[in-house]
């Protein structure tokens, strides 16, 4: 155990990519998170907005110790980009096919599962058997895989431009499917039962920095909680393994290419001055030199390919997606169906499904988060969405 709990009087400093565009609550809760004793360095990115304990957006380096917050709930969510060897023309050409197929082999929501359940080889991972709770979630998994939640997690068909031809993607224009979901409900049950572990370790942290609490890497729960973080992360790698396959089999594709990442996930990594330190990046891509990844905009605005230029200042890392400007709540109170669908007609995207939450206009300007990050990535390809299917919300009007 560490020798020491206190909380530091003041926050470490951390640098802020795109500062105007990252709101004061956001960056109080950053504050929060630099004071603990186990952080030795973090960074917000442009697409920052608040979460519980750690913004999202927020990327944060620990000492010996991990953070079950700081990784999130819905761990090792991630980004899957499916490229194929057809035009996009396909996507007017055969667009009810295309539609069809959508939402055929799409499931969403916290009580989507496949019957008969899918099959992957991430099922007889033994890890399963190591812990308790993780051999009470293997059922759970089992039916749960190859599906995806509800909030901002879609499917949907759209164009590639390819604007930098290599690492696998060929020059010109493209069909591909993008994909954004996590580990489900065995992430979520992970999330909960490690933080609620953390919080009991750690009764000196009350009001917002209980949602800070952490876990000795050292100790029995920090090493099972490590291990079903991993686990985690490979299932939601198995789950959009799964969409990408069944999609592409429906659609009688061939996929050229895929590049994926996740952002809600603690990784054990190096700094400059060689201190090995887990860098949690909480709606974060990893952004390491040459790494490639998806940065997503919205359901009407174009998301990235991008291939990370490892910038240390940063924690080599980039943000995850456009970011929320306005709450969930706000969406509803703000926006309407109608300015909704008047953005999307003017973009030539069909909606199969999705909240009013999740409006274009709910997120910030994702050129100007590009811009704010310009010397942490640069642009590989850009993805226009064209069919996007996401789950409904019953406030939806």
């Amino acid at each position: 155990m560490r020798s020491t709990n206190q909380i530091r009087p003041e926050s470490l400093p951390f640098a802020i990519w795109g500062e105007p565009l990252v709101d004061e609550a956001s960056k109080q809760q950053m504050h929060n998170a630099m004071r603990l004793p186990i952080t030795v360095a973090g960074v917000l990115m442009p697409d920052a907005h608040v979460g519980y304990g750690v913004p999202i957006g927020g990327v944060i380096a620990t000492e010996g110790a991990v953070i079950p917050y700081a990784v999130g709930v819905d761990i090792a969510c991630r980004m899957r980009l499916s490229v194929f060897d057809a035009p996009p023309a396909l996507l007017q050409q055969q667009r009810d096919r295309l539609a069809r197929i959508l939402r055929e082999h799409t499931r969403f929501g916290a009580g989507a599962e496949w019957k008969p359940v899918q099959s992957d080889a991430v099922m007889d991972d033994p890890d399963w058997e190591a812990l308790p709770l993780l051999r009470a979630l293997k059922d759970k998994a089992a039916r749960q895989l190859g599906t995806s939640g509800s909030g901002n997690h879609f499917v949907e068909f759209g164009e590639l431009e390819v604007v930098q031809p290599g690492d696998g993607f060929p020059p010109g224009r493209h069909l591909a499917l993008l994909s954004h979901s996590g580990s489900r409900g065995v992430g979520y049950q992970i999330a909960e039962h490690y933080s609620r572990v953390a919080r009991a370790q750690h009764p000196e942290l009350t009001g917002e920095l209980a949602h800070l609490a952490w876990l000795d890497i050292d100790s029995a729960a920090g090493q099972e909680y490590w291990l079903a973080m991993n686990l985690a992360g490979k299932y939601a790698a198995a789950n959009h393994r799964v969409i990408h396959r069944r999609i592409a089999r429906a659609c009688g594709l061939e996929v050229i290419t895929t590049v994926e990442n996740h952002h809600n996930f603690a990784w054990l990594e190096t700094l400059p001055d060689g201190r090995q330190v887990y860098v949690h990046r909480k709606g974060a891509t990893p952004a390491h030199r040459g790494a490639l990844g998806v940065i997503p905009g919205s359901m009407g605005d174009p998301g990235f390919v991008v291939r990370g230029k490892g910038n240390p200042h940063a924690l080599n890392s980039a943000s995850h997606g456009a970011g929320r400007r306005l709450s969930r709540n706000q969406s509803f109170r703000q926006l309407s169906a109608r300015e909704r669908d008047a953005y999307l007609r003017e973009r030539g995207v069909v909606l199969l499904g999705g909240g009013l939450d999740e409006s274009p206009q709910a997120y910030k300007d994702i050129h100007a988060v590009m811009e704010a990050q310009a010397d942490l990535v640069e642009i590989v390809a850009r993805f226009y969405p064209r069919l996007v299917m996401m789950t409904d919300d019953p406030r939806d009007i």
